[in-house]
C-alpha cells in the first residue's frame, strides 16, 4: 500500500470561532469617579474578614489603583497570571500587616468585584443574533479571555444571555497565562478539539488578540473597533479583517468557509491517504547535547557526585512531573533533594542550574525549513510529547526559531495526564486533528513510543533512533521527511 503527504493547501475549513471578552462581546469603560464611588465596597469586604487597614476610602482606593497598575505592568511583561490571593498579597497590600489567611478566604471575592464594579460594562447588541447564526453554519464557538477573577466572565455572560452558545471558556486567571501567549490559544484550541488552522480569533486588540492568535497559527485573526482609550500603545500583527459591529463577521466566515470547502485531492484527482504528522519533540526536533553537564559539576562541588538516573524512586518523581502532578518548580526541589541537596541557598541555584539545562536546546538541521514545507503541502503538523514543562516555555523556543506559528495540536504528557506509549496521548493529538491514525504518522526515537504508535494504527518513522526500534521507516535526517512519497514502494512492514 502506497503512502502519501497531503500537498493541498487550504482543504481545511473554519470549525472554531473564539472570542474576546472585555471590548469584544462587551463593550467597558471607567473612569476614577466611577471607581471612587465602589470603593466602600471593598472597604467593607475587607472589614467583614477582620482587616482594618485604617485607610479612607480615597486612602484605599490609591493603594488599590497602585497595586492594580504595578500588577499589570509586570503581567504585560511575563505573561502570567497569578491568583488573586497572590495579586492583594503581593501588590495591592504589599507592605501592609494583614492575616494572610484572611486575606486568601477574601481574595477571588474583592478580585470579582473589582473586575464587575471597577468597570461599567455592556453586551454588545447584536451578539445573540450573531452567536445564532454562528452556531448554525455548525462551527464551535469558545472564548478566550485575559481576566484577574474565575467569576467575572461567566457572571456576565449569564447575564447577558449567552453563556450556553459558548465552549470551552478559556480565562487566564485559569490557565495561568495570558494572551498573546499562543499557549493559551493552544489550549483553547485542544479544548475544542480542533487544529488550530482551522480557528477564527476575533478580539478589539491587536498587541494581545489579533498578535496572539497569529502567533498560534490561526486562521483568522479580526480585530473589533472598540472605542475605549487604553493608554496603552497597541501594536503588533496585521489582522486579517477589521470589523465596527459584529454582524459584519457572519459574511467574512461564510466567505472564508466557501474558500475552504472541498476535500484533499492531489493535483491529478487521486484522494489522499495520509494527512497529518504527530512528532516526538525532544531528540526529534530538538537536543540538549550538554545536558547534565553543569548540574554534576554542581552535585561534585558540593561532594555529592553523580547518581544513578535509572533508579526506581527517581523515576517515579519524573512521573509525577510529566503527569502534571507536580509543578515544574516542586520537581527541580524534589529531586535537587533526591540528589542530596538540603540547604535552601544550594537548592535555588540549583533550581537556576536544572533551568538553565532545559533551555539549552539545539535544533537538528533543516527543521525549521523542512516544517514549514510541510506545513506549505497541507500537512497538519502535531507535537506529541512527554515532558514537565508547560507549553509556553517549548513554543518560546519554537518561536525563537521562526516556526512557532505551525503546529495544528499540541499535546503533552502533563496536560493529558498519561504518557507514550499510553493510547490516550496519542489519540488526543488524532482527535484534536480530526483524522484517523491510519491517516496521521508518527516521527519517534524511542522503541516503546514508536510501538505504542504502531499499536494505535498509526505509520511510524524513526529518526535518532535507539537500537531495538522497530518502525515502517527509517531516515537520518530530519528533511528526509520531504522524499517520503518517493520512497512508498519500498515501505517495509516489520521492521529493519
Amino acid at each position: 500500500m502506497g503512502y502519501y503527504l497531503n500537498t493541498v493547501k487550504g482543504s481545511m475549513t473554519i470549525q472554531a470561532v473564539f472570542f474576546d471578552m472585555g471590548g469584544t462581546i462587551e463593550t467597558f469603560w471607567h473612569n476614577r469617579e466611577l471607581r471612587l464611588e465602589a470603593t466602600p465596597g471593598i472597604q467593607e469586604r475587607l472589614v467583614s474578614a477582620g482587616i482594618g487597614l485604617q485607610l479612607s476610602n480615597e486612602q484605599l482606593f490609591e493603594v488599590v489603583s497602585a497595586g492594580l497598575e504595578h500588577y499589570h505592568g509586570w503581567r504585560m511583561h511575563s505573561l502570567e497570571e497569578l491568583s488573586p490571593r497572590r495579586v492583594w498579597s503581593e501588590y495591592i497590600l504589599n507592605g501592609y500587616l494583614v492575616d494572610p489567611i484572611r486575606l486568601a478566604s477574601i481574595a477571588e471575592d474583592l478580585m470579582l468585584y473589582i473586575d464587575t464594579r471597577y468597570y461599567q460594562r455592556e453586551m454588545r447588541p447584536e451578539m445573540p443574533a450573531v452567536l445564532e447564526t454562528i452556531r448554525q453554519m455548525g462551527l464551535k464557538i469558545g472564548l478566550i479571555s485575559n481576566v484577574c477573577s474565575r467569576g467575572q466572565v461567566p457572571m456576565n455572560l449569564e447575564k447577558y444571555g449567552i453563556r450556553h452558545y459558548f465552549d470551552p471558556l478559556v480565562l487566564s486567571s485559569e490557565y495561568g497565562r495570558r494572551k498573546p501567549d499562543p499557549a493559551i490559544f493552544h489550549y483553547a484550541a485542544r479544548l475544542a478539539n480542533v487544529p488550530t488552522r482551522t480557528c477564527v480569533y476575533v478580539g478589539d486588540r491587536i498587541s494581545r488578540d489579533v498578535t496572539g492568535a497569529r502567533r498560534a497559527g490561526y486562521r483568522l485573526a479580526i480585530q473589533i473597533r472598540h472605542n475605549f482609550e487604553h493608554g496603552e500603545e497597541d501594536e503588533g500583527k496585521t489582522p486579517d479583517a477589521i470589523i465596527d459591529n459584529m454582524t459584519q463577521l457572519v459574511d467574512i466566515l461564510k466567505a472564508e468557509m466557501k474558500k475552504g470547502a472541498g476535500s484533499a485531492k492531489t493535483g491529478n484527482g487521486v484522494s489522499l491517504e495520509a494527512r497529518a504528522i504527530l512528532f516526538d519533540a525532544c531528540d526529534i526536533i530538538y537536543h540538549r547535547p550538554q545536558k547534565g553537564f553543569q548540574l554534576n559539576a554542581f552535585l561534585n562541588e558540593l561532594g555529592l557526585g553523580a547518581v544513578d538516573s535509572s533508579v526506581s524512586d527517581r523515576k517515579n518523581l519524573e512521573q509525577q512531573a510529566y503527569l502534571g502532578e507536580i509543578d515544574p518548580s516542586q520537581y527541580q526541589e524534589s529531586l535537587l533533594r533526591w540528589y542530596g541537596v538540603t540547604q535552601p541557598e544550594q537548592i535555588e541555584r540549583g533550581k537556576t542550574i536544572l533551568e538553565r539545562e532545559d533551555n539549552a536546546i539545539q535544533f537538528y538541521e533543516g527543521v525549521g525549513e523542512t516544517l514549514k514545507e510541510l506545513k506549505r503541502r497541507g500537512c497538519l503538523l502535531g507535537i506529541v510529547t512527554d515532558t514537565a514543562l508547560p507549553v509556553f516555555v517549548k513554543l518560546g523556543w519554537f518561536e525563537q526559531a521562526g516556526f512557532g506559528d505551525v503546529w495544528d495540536s499540541i499535546v503533552t504528557s502533563r496536560e493529558i495526564g498519561a504518557r507514550k506509549p499510553n493510547p490516550i496521548i496519542y489519540q488526543a493529538a488524532l482527535g484534536q486533528l480530526g483524522v484517523t491514525a491510519r491517516e496521521a504518522v508518527f516521527v519517534g526515537h524511542k522503541a516503546s513510543e514508536l510501538e505504542g504508535a504502531r499499536a494505535v494504527g498509526m505509520t511510524t518513522i524513526a529518526l535518532n533512533y535507539e537500537e531495538t526500534a522497530k518502525a515502517d521507516f527509517y531516515i537520518n535526517h530530519f528533511s528526509d521527511l520531504l522524499t517520503l512519497p518517493s520512497i512508498a514502494s519500498v515501505r517495509v512492514e516489520s521492521g529493519r
